[in-house]
C-alpha cells in the first residue's frame, strides 16, 4: 500500500502529485487545511511509500489511487503525470469521487494535432525513456516547463533519475465519457506558461464538460499561483 498524509479538519480532499514531491506540488493550499482535511498521497518511488514495481506506472496509479479513495467518496486533486492514474481511476467508477481538478495533464492525443502538442509529446517521451542520459538541450526545455530553476538542481535531476523509465505519458488513454456522463464535477486548471498544455486543458475541459481555470504566476505549480486555493476551494463548495 501507499502512504497518505493526512492535515486539517473537514471534508476529505485527496492530493494526487506528479512528477514532484507533495511538499512541492501542493505547497500554496496551506490555507485550506482550516476547512478541508488535505490528504496527500505518496506515489509509489516518493517515500515513505514503497518503490514502483519496474518504473513509474499509470495503471498502478490508478489501483492505488482507488484503494485510497475506498468508499469516502472525497474530492480528487491531481497535477501532471498524477492525473493520468486518477483519471483512469475516475472513469472505471466515477462514482468514487465527489470531484475532480485536474491540473496540467499531459494527455497530448486529445490536442495531437497541433504541432507544439506533437513536441511537447516526444519531449516528454525522450526525457522519460532516457532520463539524465536525454539530450542536454531536451532536458533543460522539459524541466523548464516543469518549473525547475536553472541551473538544474539536484532534487530536479533527482526527480529525472526517478521518472527515468516510467510508462509513457503517450500512452495514456483514460475513459472520459464515463466522467461526463455520470456528471462529475470537474475543474481543470493550467498555470498559463505553456500554449501546448492550455489548448490540452481546453480539450480536457471540452471533453468531460468540465469547468475551466488558467492562474497564472506559478508556472506548472499551479497550487502556488496567486488567487488558486481561493479559486479551488469555490468549486469544491459547489461540488
Amino acid at each position: 500500500m501507499i502512504e497518505v498524509v493526512r492535515a486539517g479538519s473537514g471534508p476529505e480532499v485527496v492530493l494526487v502529485h506528479g512528477g514532484a514531491g507533495p511538499r512541492a506540488t501542493w505547497a500554496g493550499l496551506e490555507s485550506l487545511r482550516e476547512r478541508w482535511t488535505l490528504v496527500s498521497v505518496y506515489r509509489r518511488g516518493f517515500p515513505p511509500s514503497p518503490p514502483p514495481r519496474g518504473g513509474q506506472d499509470f495503471e498502478v496509479d490508478a489501483e492505488d489511487i482507488a484503494a485510497v479513495v475506498g468508499a469516502t467518496r472525497p474530492h480528487v486533486v491531481a497535477h501532471s503525470y498524477g492525473t493520468l492514474g486518477t483519471l483512469i481511476a475516475a472513469g472505471r467508477d466515477p462514482s468514487s469521487v465527489r470531484s475532480l481538478t485536474i491540473i496540467e495533464p499531459p494527455l497530448y492525443h486529445l490536442a495531437d494535432d497541433d504541432r507544439g502538442v506533437r513536441a511537447l509529446r516526444r519531449l516528454g517521451d525522450a526525457v522519460l525513456t532516457d532520463g539524465p542520459g536525454a539530450d542536454p538541450a531536451q532536458l533543460r526545455e522539459f524541466l523548464g516547463l516543469a518549473g525547475a530553476p536553472e541551473p538544474l538542481s539536484a532534487g530536479a535531476m533527482a526527480a529525472v533519475r526517478r521518472a527515468h523509465g516510467a510508462r509513457l505519458t503517450s500512452e495514456a488513454r483514460p475513459r472520459l465519457e464515463p466522467i461526463r456522463v455520470h456528471g462529475t464535477p470537474v475543474l481543470v486548471a493550467s498555470g498559463g506558461h505553456a500554449p501546448a498544455l492550455e489548448l490540452i486543458c481546453d480539450a480536457l475541459a471540452d471533453a468531460v464538460a468540465g469547468q475551466r481555470v488558467c492562474a497564472e504566476g506559478a508556472g506548472h505549480f499551479v497550487a502556488a499561483a496567486p488567487g488558486f486555493a481561493e479559486r479551488l476551494e469555490r468549486f469544491l463548495l459547489s461540488a
